[in-house]
């Protein structure tokens, strides 16, 4: 899921979770030591040596699967679960309100209000640490936490940066449930086209087309569109330069 100025959602296919996939997919995205990029993803191992490589892309951590862990163990330690779920909640009520601002206020917002509130549940997390076993669920979701602590508390740096990365959630979903139903894609070849039907329907999503009126326009205009000019059926300049016109 791209930031504002790359506005389209890509999916990309690979027949492994190895960690080739996701370093190829990103190898030229690249920052500087001055203008670092960012990349927000769950902990996923296959990510970690896009961290370390020498692109300068800084790791930014999903408060979403944290809290997950903390729902997770409340089975089994009700109280600390709580108090955990408690300081994140409050977390994502600071996001609520942040959310209006515009993003010199947002993060202004995060610095008064956020870090104070990090630094507190920081606290809390290494001294119930020390009482839990590692092993048992509220260990685990403490260790997860303390563990990428620096990438969790990332988002408050930028003020584009999201608390979660919950928007890339939501575009896997239809194929999170899909894949119960079609099994398999029949082939490598068959998941790199599903790929990029997927990655054009949910960009067409993202600026509120409707994909079959979308896809419909731009498939009978592939065949006469030069190699040279593609960039003009993205959705977004697609939507521009067909729709905008009508409404204006």
């Amino acid at each position: 899921v791209g930031d504002a100025a790359h506005p389209y959602t890509v999916f990309d296919y690979t027949p492994t979770r190895s960690r080739e996939g996701p370093e190829a997919f990103l190898n030229d995205f690249r920052g500087t030591s001055d203008a670092p990029r960012y990349l927000q993803c769950d902990a996923f191992a296959g990510y970690n040596g896009l961290f370390t490589n020498g692109q300068h892309v800084l790791e930014v951590a999903c408060w979403a699967h944290s809290r997950r862990k903390f729902v997770d163990a409340k089975g089994s330690d009700p109280v600390r679960a709580h108090q955990a779920l408690i300081y994140i909640g409050n977390l994502y009520a600071v996001e609520r309100q942040a959310r209006e601002l515009d993003p010199a206020a947002r993060l202004a917002l995060r610095v008064e209000r956020a870090i104070p509130m990090l630094e507190t549940f920081q606290t809390w997390l290494l001294q119930a640490k020390a009482d839990v076993l590692p092993k048992s669920p509220i260990g685990m979701a403490i260790g997860y936490a303390l563990s990428n602590w620096t990438a969790l508390e990332r988002y408050t740096t930028d003020a584009d940066l999201a608390i979660d990365n919950n928007a890339a959630e939501q575009a896997i979903r239809a194929v999170a449930l899909g894949r119960k139903n079609w099994l398999f894609f029949g082939s490598d070849r068959g998941g790199y086209a599903a790929a990029v039907h997927f990655s054009l329907i949910a960009s067409a999503r993202r600026h509120g087309l409707d994909p079959y009126a979308y896809l419909r326009d731009v498939l009978a205009r592939i065949p006469t569109q030069p190699a040279d000019r593609i960039h003009e059926l993205f959705p977004d300049n697609w939507k521009a330069a067909t729709l905008e016109p009508l409404n204006s």
